[in-house]
C-alpha cells in the first residue's frame, strides 16, 4: 500500500486536522456513497473502475482500523509540520537573499560624503572659471580706455587733440589744492565710483596744485559726475570736462555772475583763474559749515 496516498481524499472527505476530528459513523456514511459511485457494475466501460474500487477499499480499510489510521494522522501532522518548516526556511532564505543584495546596493552606492565633496569641488571650479573669466574681461577692457587718457593728459591745454579715438565727453578733469593727504587714484576711483565705472584715472600734479584725468564709463556718467561738490569738505575737487561744452556748468552759482569765466573758457589760459576762485569759494563754504 502507497504511503502517499491520503487516505481521507480518496473518500471524498476533508484531510488534515480537520480529517482527524471525523467520527467512524462519518468514515462509514463516506465509504459506502463513494462505493457505490465506484462499484464496478456501474461502471462497465472503465478500465480503471476494478483499481479504482480496490483503492477506496483498502483506504477505508485504514480509516477504519484504530491503531491504522492514528499512525495515518501522525504521518500527516508530519508532513503538514515539515510543510511549514520548509515554508519558514524559505522566508527566512528569501530575506537573506533581500537583506544579502541590499547590503550589496549599499556597498557599491554612492558615498554621500563623496558625492558632497565632488559637487564642492565642481561648483569651485566652475566658480573659479567666471571669477578668471571677469578679470580677463576688465583686464582687456582697462588698457585700451588707459593709453587714450594718458595721451589726452599729456596734450591738455593745447589744442584739444584728436584721432586718438577716446570719446573725450567721458573725460573729466579733476584739480585739487595740494593741502593734507591730498588724493590718489585709488581715492579718486572710490569717489566717482558712485556715478559709475570708473575705467581709469591719470594722476598728474605740480607743487602747488593736484590734478587728475578721470575717464568714466559713460557721457552720461561724466555729466552726472560734474554736477556735484565732491571730495573732503577741507580741500574738495574741482570737477569739469575735460571738452568743454559737452556737460552743463559744474557749479550753478557761477552761472549767475554775468562777467565770470565761461565753461569754453576751462580749458586754456582762464582756467587756472576760474579753479582758483571756486576753490576759495569751497573753502570758504566748508569753514562756515564748521
Amino acid at each position: 500500500m502507497d504511503v502517499e496516498i491520503d487516505h481521507y481524499v480518496v473518500l471524498g472527505l476533508p484531510s488534515g486536522e480537520e480529517g482527524a476530528q471525523l467520527s467512524d459513523q462519518e468514515i462509514n456514511k463516506a465509504y459506502r456513497s463513494k462505493a457505490r459511485e465506484l462499484h464496478p457494475d456501474k461502471r462497465p466501460d472503465d478500465p480503471n473502475a476494478h483499481a479504482n474500487f480496490l483503492k477506496l477499499q483498502n483506504s477505508y480499510q485504514v480509516l477504519k482500523d484504530e491503531k491504522a489510521r492514528k499512525l495515518f494522522d501522525d504521518l500527516l501532522r508530519i508532513k503538514r509540520e515539515k510543510v511549514q518548516r520548509q515554508g519558514q526556511q524559505d522566508s527566512k532564505r528569501r530575506k537573506m537573499m533581500s537583506d544579502l543584495e541590499e547590503r550589496e546596493r549599499s556597498a557599491f552606492a554612492a558615498d554621500p560624503t563623496m558625492k558632497a565633496q565632488e559637487e564642492e569641488e565642481r561648483i569651485s571650479r566652475q566658480l573659479k572659471q567666471e571669477i578668471a573669466r571677469i578679470i580677463a574681461m576688465h583686464s582687456n577692457k582697462k588698457p585700451a580706455a588707459a593709453a587714450p587718457s594718458k595721451q589726452d593728459g599729456a596734450a591738455d591745454g593745447g589744442s584739444g587733440g584728436g584721432g586718438n579715438g577716446l570719446d573725450k565727453a567721458k573725460v573729466l578733469k579733476v584739480s585739487w589744492e595740494k593741502t593734507g593727504e591730498g588724493y590718489t587714484a585709488q581715492r579718486l576711483r572710490e569717489i566717482f565710483r558712485e556715478f559709475g565705472y570708473v575705467e581709469d584715472v591719470v594722476i598728474k600734479s605740480t607743487k602747488k596744485k593736484g590734478s587728475a584725468l578721470v575717464v568714466m564709463e559713460s557721457e552720461d556718467a561724466a555729466i552726472a559726475a560734474t554736477g556735484h561738490v565732491l571730495g573732503d569738505l577741507s580741500n574738495p575737487l574741482l570737477v569739469v570736462p575735460l571738452q568743454p561744452g559737452s556737460s552743463p556748468a559744474v557749479f550753478s552759482a557761477e552761472k549767475n555772475e554775468p562777467d565770470g569765466p565761461k565753461l569754453s573758457n576751462l580749458v586754456g589760459a582762464g582756467y587756472q583763474d576760474f579753479e582758483n576762485s571756486v576753490l576759495e569759494k569751497m573753502k570758504k563754504a566748508a569753514q562756515k559749515q564748521k
